[in-house]
């Protein structure tokens, strides 16, 4: 019982869409309705015949009877963490992972179910959230950090170690309403991650920021782990997931679909819904299609090295990537994106016709057609990899039609050095072909080649 941090059981939450939240009564208002209560329990004696009339709009049975747009956020949902665990929570939006979050940072209160939390908790879910926009840097590290939970004379303490990792030293009296979105994240995840809570619970904040800053909070949560301190974290990033946690959740559809090892969650979830067997596939109704105006994107397939539309590629194969458009109108200065990514949903690269050469660089405008990227050489490692698809407008700015993991190829080990010895993927994503020279101390040089 003792190593328990969280323990989550049946736990189920349950909105209306479009249903008002019932506030809570003032004082003055619960006097009012004190003094009026007995006109209105008169008045609903001398109604009552009128109002029990089946189907009279403030009968019981009208109201039983009247329909309910209800969604279940989340649904039986069950699991229990370790003190001293870095568990990560991914799944699509709107799979729950949020609603979850503010449930066991007590923001809101479940339909059904309990969740037990044991330990002091410090939840960063929304940027800024408890920032008075008019107070200074200084005055809303006072006022959040009391919000969290921290004594003053905690605060103080931990005050220039806050404002050191915010950077925003320059501009702590300044009032936050002039803060750019950068510096407000800054200074919120500082606050948070500092007041050294027994569970820290992350939900996607860190997309929010440069890179340089981002990989400071990242070394912070590792460093709450190492500690032995608590963390659930919510993020999109496959890569940073797998890197801090050690188990992970996938939700979907508000039920809790896989609890377990890393690596075999973030396969399954990368692979749902992304045809992995499939050479050919359907896009108009692609589980992960981003229609930003049209469904133009038709379908897809890859062709192997053997001129075969097959999925199945050899290290150092040729493969091709089709997929076939069209679109209501003409499409202006149109743009075809081809993003590779890795088993890690990590992009490996990208490619267009606004940065590469194609076979016909003159057209302005296009309604229909086949786009194809062609790689003479597959420069990947074994291993699954996703193809992202995409039909841009007017040199990139803006989407006409984006398909996310559209389809799946294997690469296959093969000796593609020629040296009778086979490459993993536990060095790394690509091969490279090169040359290396070794030159003994007194003697000629001499060349391994590797191409």
């Amino acid at each position: 019982m003792n190593d328990i941090a969280i323990r989550v059981e049946n736990l189920s939450k349950q909105y209306k869409i479009g249903a008002i939240q019932r506030r809570h009564a003032t004082i003055r208002e619960a006097i009012t309705n004190a003094m009026y209560a007995p006109f209105q329990a008169v008045a609903s004696l001398l109604n009552g015949r009128r109002s029990s009339v089946p189907g009279h709009p403030s009968s019981p049975s009208a109201e039983r009877s009247a329909p309910s747009n209800i969604i279940w956020a989340l649904k039986d949902v069950s699991f229990e963490v370790k003190h001293g665990e870095v568990i990560g929570i991914i799944g699509r939006n709107g799979a729950g992972k949020s609603t979850l979050l503010k449930i066991l940072s007590r923001i809101t209160e479940p339909t059904e179910g309990r969740a037990e939390i044991y330990g002091r908790v410090g939840s960063l879910l929304e940027v800024g959230t408890g920032f008075n926009g008019e107070l200074t840097g200084r005055e809303n590290i006072y006022l959040n950090g009391a919000i969290l939970g921290m004594k003053k004379a905690e605060i103080d303490h931990k005050f220039d170690e806050i404002v050191a990792f915010a950077e925003v030293e320059r501009f702590i009296d300044t009032p936050v309403k002039h803060y750019s979105s950068g510096m407000y994240v800054r200074l919120a995840f500082a606050v948070a991650a500092h007041m050294e809570p027994e569970i820290l619970i992350v939900d996607e904040v860190l997309a929010v920021g440069d890179i340089a800053f981002q990989k400071k909070c990242l070394g912070k949560i590792d460093g709450v782990a190492r500690e032995g301190r608590t963390v659930l974290f919510v993020s999109h990033n496959m890569a940073t997931i797998q890197s801090l946690c050690q188990r992970l959740l996938l939700l979907q559809d508000g039920t809790v679909k896989m609890n377990g090892d890393p690596h075999v969650v973030i396969s399954h979830y990368l692979s749902e819904g992304s045809n992995i067997n499939l050479a050919e596939v359907d896009l108009v109704n692609h589980p992960r299609g981003v229609h930003s105006q049209e469904p133009a994107l038709r379908k897809a397939w890859t062709v192997n090295g053997k001129k075969l539309k097959r999925n199945l590629i050899l290290m150092g194969e040729s493969l091709t990537v089709f997929f076939e458009f069209r679109c209501s109108r003409p499409v202006i200065n149109p743009g075809f994106g081809f993003v590779i990514e890795d088993g890690h949903g990590r992009p490996v690269f990208c490619l267009n016709n606004y940065i590469v050469p194609t076979d016909n660089n003159t057209f302005r405008s296009t309604k229909a057609g086949v786009a194809s990227l062609h790689i003479p050489q597959v420069p990947l490692l074994p291993g699954t990899y996703y193809v992202n698809l995409a039909i841009m407008e007017g040199g990139s700015q803006k989407c006409v039609d984006y398909v996310e993991r559209a389809l799946a190829f294997h690469v296959e080990a093969a000796d593609v050095y020629g040296f009778g010895k086979i490459p993993d993927n536990t060095v790394g994503v690509v091969f490279v072909p090169g040359q290396i020279a070794v030159s003994p101390e007194n003697g000629t040089v001499g060349e391994c080649h590797a191409s």
